[in-house]
């Protein structure tokens, strides 16, 4: 538990520093002759909201990019590379053209099989793949995360959903109102459920012939984790979009710092996958004050310089 307050600290910081950011200066509201209702109506609809999904969004995601590293045993996958994100947008452009009046927990539960049916494409190739190299791999699941995301980009196309879709490919909290991010408590209570088994899921990342040999159901385990990964992924997208590259770069972090037992890093995860988010939305509102920079334009950009990081090391530790 010692070994998390620094990460709790930090976390809580960013979380003071994002409810502070924004248009409205709160000092003033507090301040004498200060406008209290106000202050509250902007606390409760706005700035807490946006800072709690925040949190739920980033935790969520970087576990989920975690527990699909374990079940396909590669360190250089996330849900954005193995076609769940792709597919969870394909089921939200299918609801807009077939159920527009569906409720958004009718949206997110397209989405999620959406995102599950994708995944589950991406193992029975792999399982078809007898050279499975590290890269091999992440190869596969962009190869797939495209193929699914130029069929979706057609069908948009041909029903003018593209501004919906543009929408849902980008990382955006501006919109995070009371109400509108409600979804993202069930990425927490996924999280909260990943962290239960994760004992489960470290012995699952072994094969399947070990798990099975620990007395550990390998079909029902890694079914269960594939469910949490396409849960948490459909949460995030129907409501603030893809995050890309966070649940890639965060789980090789905290795996370099701690190693591959899932007891101790997922905590880790969850709290870095919370951290940064934050720390990127943050950058992304103070750059340009008052205007803001999507997150998923932040976290791609600082994603991308870390995957390259992390494969060159890659590179040089095998060689």
């Amino acid at each position: 538990m010692e070994s998390l307050l620094p990460a709790i600290a930090a976390v809580f910081v960013c979380a003071v520093i994002s409810v502070c950011i924004g248009v409205a200066d709160l000092p003033e509201l507090c301040g004498p002759g200060g406008d209290t209702a106000r202050l509250l109506m902007l606390l409760t609809t706005s700035r807490v909201p946006r800072t709690l999904a925040l949190i739920f969004a980033g935790a969520a995601t970087a576990v989920a990019g975690l527990i699909l590293q374990m079940m396909v045993r590669n360190r250089y996958v996330e849900p954005a590379m193995a076609g769940t994100v792709e597919g969870a947008c394909l089921g939200m452009v299918l609801v807009m053209l077939f159920a527009p009046d569906l409720p958004v927990w009718g949206r997110m539960l397209v989405a999620a099989a959406g995102g599950l049916g994708a995944t589950l494409l991406f193992l029975a190739i792999l399982g078809r793949i007898r050279l499975r190299s590290m890269l091999v791999v992440p190869l596969t699941g962009i190869v797939l995360s495209g193929i699914i995301d130029a069929a979706t980009t057609f069908i948009a196309y041909r029903t003018d959903l593209m501004q919906s879709l543009v929408a849902w490919r980008t990382g955006d909290f501006s919109q995070v109102l009371a109400g509108r991010y409600e979804l993202l408590w069930i990425a927490g209570a996924l999280t909260l459920l990943a962290a239960a088994m994760a004992d489960r899921f470290t012995v699952a990342g072994l094969g399947r012939d070990t798990a099975i040999g620990l007395g550990v159901d390998h079909r029902r385990v890694v079914g269960m984790g594939l469910l949490i990964v396409a849960g948490v992924s459909a949460s995030v997208v129907v409501t603030v979009g893809i995050i890309p590259f966070l649940g890639l770069v965060v789980p090789n972090v905290i795996a370099l710092l701690v190693g591959d037992n899932l007891r101790r890093s997922v905590p880790l995860v969850a709290l870095l996958g919370a951290g940064t988010a934050l720390a990127c939305d943050i950058t992304g509102r103070l750059i340009r004050f008052p205007y803001e920079i999507p997150i998923g334009v932040v976290i791609g950009s600082l994603g991308a310089a870390a995957f390259l990081w992390l494969l060159a090391r890659e590179r040089r530790h095998l060689g």
